[in-house]
């Protein structure tokens, strides 16, 4: 259950590979690198309990530093790449970090940074060195290769993206000291996702994302290969399942529509024959876009439910889904149940209301108790925000995020509905639907669409696309109007910052829905 067993049993064997070079790190230098990194945390004074913070792009030092963590029981903090500095550094203050580890590619928002965290006592760069920071690569190759004779449990403590508000840390406390130690996730990917140690795993998002970083070290706890894409692109995934025979990946489902969206013959150009299990998150998928990579792939999908919270989870495998369109699931951790907003009674079978879970697994927000009071009912249960209704046999259906929930004239409208619609039409490559001010009802349904090709853009576009939106809704849940950009602010992981967007209409407003 940890890459030091396979550095005994496998030494050669690759416990990653980066596809954009072809470069392998064995389990035994992986091993013996992130005992490296736990030997230089202590040389800095680190001890267990102790938060760092990592800006760094998918890297192949990535996971040696996440080893090193985890084995000295410190609590590390993965930031993204795309961050400002000024957001960057309130992370790196939030979570109390002792060191950032950054690299020559992140020198400019680096440098920045550490003008903005005064509280980080140390400062270090990987492929070279710049204002303030050491060289990673020095201060790592002092270190014996050794173990570390304190060895206790890290783990991580990654924030919320923010796409509803400033971001949050999100702690889970480690289920046992020990670092090789069972949890809930590697008892998933063994006994439902197939996972072992022949895996091939395929990992095409940021690293620096709970669901990627999280679901790549259960790969290496149990033995299996990393395949680690720096950049997500459609055809190169398709070249990289075939080349390196992979067994398992995790996708989002933008990723699932930019596939569908290459043209016939590069979708059957190579073999996909090795894929076992295919998992996806993140984000609401549209039933006709799973529906057709079912088609394509086969029954191997997988779909899951859950938040960086970890709080609970649903999960639904192909077969069960295509008699169950939509959901994502039944649950697998937890309890669900389905809250009314204003009362938070526990709502019926078929009535749509918030998501909770019963007996999960605990957690809180980082330095931020009103936001973990506020995330759990009088009953204990917690939610992450979520809206949706159970059917009479367990199967969770999601209507959309309660904070983008439109309300116009006293109506409650749920833009995913929209959005699932919208994705399907040939001429756009990704849609957000949102509500924007409206002098007599509050608020009115808007559109704002990337096209395939953006010389497309337009009031014609804009009428066939409101069109083929009523075709298949009602009107009141299809936009208003439509508007155009070259490309959505959307994260790696596919999630979209839909606030960014709704702050473009409401300001100068003195209030604003959110």
């Amino acid at each position: 259950m940890h890459p030091y067993v396979h550095a005994q049993s496998t030494p050669d064997k690759p416990a990653l590979i980066f596809a954009s070079t072809g470069q392998a790190v064995t389990f035994r230098e992986l091993d013996e690198r992130s005992n490296q990194v736990a030997h230089l945390f202590r040389s800095l004074g680190l001890v267990a309990g102790d938060r760092i913070a990592i800006l760094l792009e998918n890297h192949p030092r990535y996971f040696e530093l996440c080893w090193g963590a985890q084995r000295s029981g410190i609590i590390y903090t993965a930031m993204s790449t795309r961050l400002t500095s000024a957001e960057a550094a309130y992370i790196a203050s939030d979570c109390g970090a002792k060191l950032v580890v950054s690299s020559k590619a992140m020198e400019k928002t680096a440098v920045q940074l550490r003008g903005e965290a005064p509280g980080v006592r140390h400062w270090l760069m990987i492929d070279g060195t710049a204002d303030g920071y050491a060289s990673w690569e020095a201060a790592v190759s002092a270190q014996p290769t050794t173990r570390i004779a304190d060895e206790s449990a890290g783990t991580d403590m990654l924030y919320s993206s923010g796409t509803t508000g400033r971001p949050k840390g999100v702690f889970v406390p480690p289920d046992s000291p020990a670092i090789d130690a069972t949890n809930p996730l590697i008892e998933v990917s063994r006994n439902v996702y197939g996972l072992t140690p022949d895996s091939i795993y395929l990992s095409p998002a940021p690293l620096y994302h709970a669901a990627p970083l999280r679901f790549t070290m259960t790969v290496q706890r149990l033995g299996g290969t990393v395949v680690v894409m720096e950049h997500f692109d459609p055809e190169q995934y398709l070249q990289l399942v075939e080349k390196y025979k992979v067994t398992h990946s995790q996708l989002v489902p933008t990723m699932f529509v930019r596939m569908l969206k290459l043209p016939e013959e590069v979708r059957r150009k190579y073999d996909l024959s090795t894929l076992r299990c295919a998992i996806h998150a993140a984000a609401p998928c549209p039933v006709p876009v799973k529906q057709q990579m079912i088609d394509w792939w086969g029954p191997i999908i997988w779909e899951y439910y859950a938040g960086t919270e970890g709080n609970g989870m649903t999960m639904i495998d192909s077969a069960n889904w295509l008699t169950h369109k939509g959901t994502v699931g039944r649950a697998v951790i937890g309890k669900l149940k389905i809250c009314d907003d204003e009362t938070g009674a526990e709502l019926p079978v078929g009535k749509v209301g918030t998501v909770f879970f019963a007996d999960g697994r605990p957690f809180s927000y980082h330095n931020d108790p009103e936001k973990t009071a506020g995330s759990t009912n009088a009953k204990g249960w917690t939610t992450l925000g979520d809206v949706g209704y159970v059917d009479e046999e367990g199967y969770l259906y999601l209507t959309d995020r309660k904070a983008y929930m439109i309300i116009s004239g006293g109506v409650n409208i749920y833009p995913q509905e929209a959005e699932n619609v919208l994705i399907t039409h040939p001429k756009v490559a990704d849609c957000a639907v949102l509500g924007v001010p409206n002098e007599e009802f509050g608020e009115e349904v808007k559109a704002v669409v990337q096209p395939r090709d953006m010389a497309d853009a337009g009031p014609e576009l804009e009428q066939e696309l409101i069109a083929f939106c009523r075709q298949h809704l009602s009107a009141i849940k299809c936009p208003k109007t439509i508007d155009f950009d070259a490309e959505l602010p959307r994260h790696p992981t596919g999630k979209l910052y839909k606030r960014l967007l709704k702050d473009r209409y409401w300001s100068g407003h003195t209030t604003k829905i959110v």
